[in-house]
């Protein structure tokens, strides 16, 4: 048995992860939901890295633990493609370029401004109904082909749409899991396809282990000894572990620990809120911004790299520490019925996301609903690139806003 990540025989090089990660940092719009659809666009259906079955029960592990799902998802691939090595360069390549933009934004004025700025940021949440549809609809014809799942990814569907609390999600994929067990348990048991992480127990125990004594140690060290900067990764660390239910989440928890102490003001915080949106990549880049502009120390750069470690590190951590145990847990027949019940719940979730809040948010005319619908039909009738879809959605926002 291995007793650490590495030594590992990688699939891939670090260097070809990096640049798949670097370009969908770059281009990934639309938030948690519309990355994951653009991870099983581009690892599932066009490099075929993994299988849908690998990537739908990583989606599922990802979605049940705390922390940022898409960007676990992402740092899950990257380890599969290229060891440790290939997971840090994966999260990297998708954090950074939302991460430098928002400090930049820190930095300097308004970035968008006036009929069309405001156009581009709407086209980008066009895009993002688009994105998550065609994520939603793979995903249920393959993860819900009889009666029993597709009930169950209903069932989750209307528990969400009537309350989307994080305690509901994670409710909805604990009795998706017991669901499954009930009525899959006549499903094949075929385990091939799936994923295999080189992550050792022993490395998931200490990585479990160092995300509790991070988690109860930093706020009694912080009690006892002066450490500049120490308060800031506290708060951060904390957010980023408690948070269920994905990037949006955890803006409550961080406007508590930044607004309330006034490390920054009501006004920064919303503005820096808004420009997340904006920026590809992972909404928890939003940490980034939020230490550039703290008043307490550090601040600027240094706060920024902070806030990243900070907010990041909690969910990368119980990640590696559930990946050797879910391996082992997934291979016997109960775990496999309760897999395929979490499946279909994440479909069922998925599917009231898509409603509320990308279609709530962004869908408000005839004209709205025009161009996500054509976002939809480029995806999955000419399967256009999704960078070019993010042109003409931006493109058809701006003019939508200039008539």
């Amino acid at each position: 048995m291995r007793d650490a990540i590495a030594p590992y025989q990688a699939k891939g090089s670090v260097f070809e992860v990096w640049q798949v990660f670097l370009r969908l940092g770059l281009t990934s719009f639309g938030g948690p939901l519309a990355h994951l659809g653009y991870f099983r666009r581009e690892f599932v259906l066009q490099r075929k890295w993994l299988s849908e079955e690998a990537y739908s029960d990583l989606l599922g592990l990802c979605q049940f633990l705390p922390g940022p799902a898409s960007s676990q998802v992402g740092f899950s691939i990257g380890l599969l493609r290229a060891g440790l090595p290939g997971a840090l360069a994966a999260w990297a390549g998708f954090t950074l370029p939302s991460a430098i933009l928002l400090v930049l934004f820190a930095i300097w004025a308004d970035a968008l401004t006036g009929p069309a700025g405001q156009g581009v940021l709407h086209g980008l949440k066009l895009v993002a109904v688009a994105i998550v549809a065609q994520a939603v609809w793979g995903m249920a014809r393959r993860l819900c082909p009889d009666k029993p799942r597709a009930a169950i990814a209903v069932a989750a569907a209307l528990v969400i749409l009537f309350s989307a609390s994080a305690l509901a999600q994670l409710s909805v994929i604990v009795l998706g899991a017991l669901a499954g067990v009930w009525i899959c348990r006549a499903e094949p048991a075929a385990v091939s396809g799936h994923a295999v992480f080189p992550v050792s127990r022993r490395t998931g125990v200490l990585a479990l282990g160092a995300f509790f004594l991070l988690l109860f140690g930093l706020p009694v060290l912080h009690s006892v000894i002066f450490l500049p900067g120490l308060a800031m990764f506290n708060a951060f660390y904390r957010s980023g572990a408690l948070v269920f239910g994905g990037g949006h989440v955890v803006l409550p928890l961080l406007r508590g620990a930044f607004v309330t102490p006034g490390w920054v003001s009501d006004s920064s915080f919303l503005a820096g809120y808004g420009a997340a949106q904006a920026v590809p990549g992972p909404l928890f880049s939003f940490a980034a911004y939020l230490g550039a502009v703290a008043r307490a120390v550090p601040h600027g750069v240094a706060g920024a790299v902070l806030g990243l470690a900070g907010i990041f590190l909690p969910g990368l951590l119980i990640l590696i520490g559930a990946l050797p145990f879910w391996h082992e847990l997934r291979v016997r027949p109960g775990a496999r019925a309760a897999m395929q019940g979490v499946n279909a719940a994440v479909v069922g979730l998925l599917g009231a996301a898509l409603y509320n809040p990308v279609w709530t948010s962004a869908v408000k005319t005839p004209g709205d609903f025009g161009i996500a619908l054509l976002g939809f039909a480029l995806l999955t009738v000419w399967e256009v690139p999704p960078l070019l879809v993010v042109a003409v959605s931006a493109a058809g926002g701006v003019a939508l806003a200039l008539v």
